[in-house]
């Protein structure tokens, strides 16, 4: 009898006996049996058992509407992803409440962190039905900080502000400075730095889906802020302005005409500045259609352009663990990248070189957690913030 039968044998015979293994008492004797099982590498758990299902399911739910499920390919993870990463650090539990709003919040802090010298802070902006926890587990980037020495902020989307737990980028509201989630997010880097020593200079944002949506937004918003934005599987600021038009940018309709994006905007926005920015897409994701990602390029590339002189162009072609890819560098005049694009062939809608212990995560690809860290770090603010982080 294999491992999977011998659970669902369990399962079967208390449902038999007229036990609902699901809830209540029975559920606690099905998990109590269950672990016993894995403790003595009898049984896996469902969730083991399951991941590379879940992850092959992309983040449909970009806007908190049902839409078209379509599957990613699924592939073999490599045995060094298997292992389970050794994080000696702290992974703790915050709320942040201000007059625009409440949100839960979590905060990797290393173990090399002392309150010596400051650290740098990425923000980390999750998918839809997605959280802080199932986010850090696809990503590994608690792993990088580990190793690598810096603070990193999970913002939790609630259920009562989108029923799919997605940041609301389509939303005129909070698309500008002043808007609700911008603020949020921005109040809880300020939050942190009243605690733990952030570097001031080197505060980040990344996010998947709709997170990176929301990611480039805070990079037009905030540039104030934030030094440098990582957005993978995203949309432009201003792709959208309501649930319809989400929903047309995320199959590759053009952004509407009144939006940053537009050809016939009315008027000038916010989002007139950026950050350098990096960014991920698989050419097969078929929830957020790779010219959104390509569209995030033009627009930092135009902005960034204007503010640091004429940008090179360079085009490399890679193979990196198992999937051919287009890594293209807009080079400043002081030989930096500030716009990086990886456009990754066979990829779909999810965080590459991540671990499917956590949803909309695939191994192959480039280790976007890594390759992000790297860029990040060429890119703190060359001018002093407007504002404090660092915690007095």
């Amino acid at each position: 009898m294999s491992i999977h039968d011998l659970s669902n044998t369990i399962d079967q015979a208390l449902a038999a006996a007229g036990l609902n293994t699901r809830t209540g008492p029975a559920n606690t004797v099905v998990e109590t049996i269950r672990k016993a099982l894995e403790a003595a590498r009898i049984a896996q758990h469902p969730k083991q058992a399951g991941a590379d299902a879940d992850a092959s399911a992309p983040d449909a739910d970009i806007i908190d509407v049902e839409a078209r499920v379509v599957g990613v390919e699924t592939t073999v993870e490599p045995a060094e992803a298997k292992q389970p990463s050794v994080q000696r650090g702290q992974f703790l539990s915050f709320e942040y409440s201000s007059p625009l709003g409440a949100r839960a919040y979590k905060l990797y802090v290393p173990a090399s962190y002392q309150g010596g010298a400051p650290m740098p802070l990425v923000v980390m902006l999750h998918g839809c039905k997605q959280d802080p926890d199932d986010f850090a587990r696809g990503t590994r980037i608690n792993q990088v900080a580990e190793e690598q020495g810096f603070l990193v902020a999970y913002p939790a989307q609630s259920i009562k502000a989108n029923g799919s737990n997605c940041w609301n980028w389509f939303d005129p509201q909070h698309q500008a400075r002043a808007g609700a989630e911008p603020s949020i997010i921005v109040g809880i880097v300020r939050e942190i730095g009243k605690t733990y020593r952030v570097d001031e200079r080197s505060v980040f944002v990344a996010g998947l889906s709709a997170g990176a949506a929301m990611a480039v937004i805070l990079g037009g918003t905030h540039p104030d802020v934030f030094a440098a934005v990582a957005a993978h599987s995203g949309l432009p600021h201003g792709a959208a302005h309501d649930v319809a038009s989400a929903f047309a940018a995320m199959h590759g309709a053009a952004p509407p005409p009144t939006t940053p994006l537009g050809r016939q905007a009315r008027e000038p926005t916010e989002s007139s500045r950026t950050r350098p920015t990096i960014v991920f897409h698989g050419e097969a994701d078929a929830t957020v259609v790779p010219k959104n990602g390509a569209a995030i390029v033009q627009q930092a590339v135009s902005k960034l352009g204007s503010e640091r002189g004429p940008l090179t162009r360079q085009v490399e072609q890679r193979v990196t663990n198992g999937r051919r890819c287009t890594r293209t560098a807009h080079v400043d005049r002081d030989g930096l990248p500030v716009v990086e694009q990886w456009a990754v062939e066979g990829g779909g809608h999810a965080w590459f070189g991540g671990s499917r212990a956590g949803s909309f995560a695939e191994p192959q690809g480039p280790d976007a957690s890594r390759e992000m860290m790297r860029f990040f770090k060429l890119h703190v603010h060359r001018e002093s913030p407007e504002h404090e982080v660092t915690a007095t």
